[in-house]
């Protein structure tokens, strides 16, 4: 084999196709012949040396991303007169390659790569990372359906804007992707109008994005299948009976029409449908401490408040933020230095159960318990919702309704609300001897101390602490502690 020309190698890459170029880089096709791989190279040309540092810095920032929806920088090389770095080639094509052929997309498909686009940008924001414009350009798509994106992330601070600019990007040049014709067009015509700020004048974030996206794929129910691959041809939509898709089409536009006419957006609900609240009837009933107490009606929650559940609060508190009203769920005893309600680690957490991904090791997902919140996030929770937390004994007094032995209620895993919780009690309450314990209204003095001072009740076994089950209580002196494994529910009136 002859030997490639140096004017075509970069150290141990050999420079194969052009891609494009700036007036200080150049990128291009290359193989790496130390591992046998195919990447993108980015040059700093010779007359921009000046800038090297500045370069240099932009790669360290995209090699700081980690996440499995964007690129992956491979190395640096700054030696000998020469300056670049390699990248992840992405397979498949670009969302942009498609608006240029013409191709469109199944409403229930695009929904799904939008909705990947989000929980990418999420990242980003969760992280202040400062990127280059957001557009169709760094989505690609590969013939098995899989999204991935191009790493845009650039040295220095995140602009405040840059997220709604590339929202609304996406709303803009979107819309020649839809399918027209097939079910959930129109919905997904309207979100991309809100998108571009058709809808009370202002782009959508992309928290909201993701949810509304969430709702289309949910509605048409339909699984996203391999995708075909690009041809120069328009890709021709597959028939549907004409009567389903006119029982479709007319159900959501209408839905869509009410909207519109209410001037309010779409309420942001989890895939899953969760159990409701059971309902305690009033009565004498057993009390933790092996007594019985009268108690009045009342509904407790059958599961933990979720990670999808807590999201809406903050981003209500959000909204609230900008007209200077952020604390008006908060106790009137709150400590003043307790600036919000973010649980612990929330970004890596919030981040990891949108794709149902590991955090601390564990599966999670928006229907996942929230953990890492102290008294104070539990109380504010609860006041939005028109709620309140339960006392132990209403707590303990639901437990029993369901269960006769609470001894032999087997602890559950901290996994998300689902049939197949293992602590589920006859009434349909679940969580309670495992999952996450769970913070009470009141304090309570300890049995072992009665003299003692009363302290904050923790009650319920966790999947770190199963030794006592649904009989587990702690009495905390600060309700402003926080825990990997501890949570809360709620209570309603009847």
């Amino acid at each position: 084999m002859d030997d490639v020309p140096e004017s075509l190698r970069l150290g141990e890459y050999v420079l194969k196709e052009s891609l494009a170029e700036t007036p200080d880089t150049r990128r291009w096709i290359a193989d790496q012949a130390s591992v046998g791989r195919t990447v993108v190279i980015e040059e700093l040309k010779p007359e921009a040396m000046g800038r090297m540092d500045a370069f240099l810095a932009d790669v360290r920032a995209k090699a700081a991303v980690d996440h499995p929806l964007i690129g992956t920088v491979f190395e640096a090389v700054s030696s000998g007169g020469v300056c670049y770095c390699a990248l992840e080639l992405l397979p498949g094509v670009s969302l942009a390659d498609r608006l240029r052929a013409g191709e469109p997309l199944k409403p229930a498909k695009l929904a799904y790569f939008l909705r990947r686009v989000a929980e990418a940008n999420l990242y980003h924001e969760s992280r202040g990372h400062a990127t280059a414009m957001f557009g169709p350009e760094a989505v690609r798509i590969d013939d098995a359906g899989v999204v991935r994106m191009d790493n845009l992330v650039v040295a220095g601070e995140r602009d405040p804007d840059q997220s709604a600019r590339d929202v609304a990007n996406f709303g803009t040049r979107l819309p020649a992707l839809v399918a027209d014709g097939l079910p959930g067009a129109t919905r997904i015509l309207t979100l991309l109008g809100w998108m571009r700020g058709g809808l009370e004048g202002n782009p959508l974030t992309w928290q909201a994005v993701h949810g509304y996206c969430e709702q289309i794929e949910q509605q048409l129910a339909e699984l996203v299948p391999a995708m075909t691959p690009m041809t120069a041809a328009v890709v021709r939509p597959k028939k549907f009976p004409m009567w389903a898709v006119a029982v479709v089409a007319v159900s959501v536009v209408l839905a869509t029409v009410v909207l519109l006419a209410s001037g309010r957006k779409p309420r942001t609900v989890t895939k899953t449908e969760l159990p409701g609240a059971v309902l305690i009837e009033a009565g004498e009933h057993p009390t933790p401490d092996g007594g019985k107490g009268p108690l009045k009606a009342f509904r407790i929650a059958a599961h933990e408040v979720t990670i999808g559940e807590y999201r809406e609060f903050l981003e209500t508190l959000e909204l609230h933020a900008k007209n200077g009203r952020s604390k008006m769920f908060d106790h009137d005893k709150q400590p003043p230095e307790k600036s919000g309600h973010a649980p612990d680690d929330w970004p890596a957490l919030l981040d990891a159960a949108m794709v149902r991904g590991t955090w601390q090791g564990r599966e999670v997902s928006m229907d996942t318990p929230v953990v890492g919140v102290d008294w104070w996030d539990a109380v504010a929770y609860a006041e939005w919702k028109k709620a309140r937390l339960p006392t132990q004994e209403e707590w303990f007094a639901a437990l029993r309704v369901g269960i006769e032995e609470p001894a032999k209620l087997p602890p559950g895993s901290w996994q998300a609300v689902s049939a197949e919780t293992a602590d589920r009690t006859r009434n349909g309450l679940l969580g309670m001897a495992g999952s996450v314990a769970e913070w009470t209204l009141r304090p309570g003095v300890p049995p072992d101390n009665p003299a003692g001072r009363p302290q904050w009740v923790v009650i319920g076994g966790s999947y770190l602490n199963r030794t006592n089950g649904a009989l587990s209580r702690e009495w905390l002196a600060d309700r402003g502690l926080r825990r990997p494994d501890l949570g809360f529910r709620l209570v309603y009136a009847p």
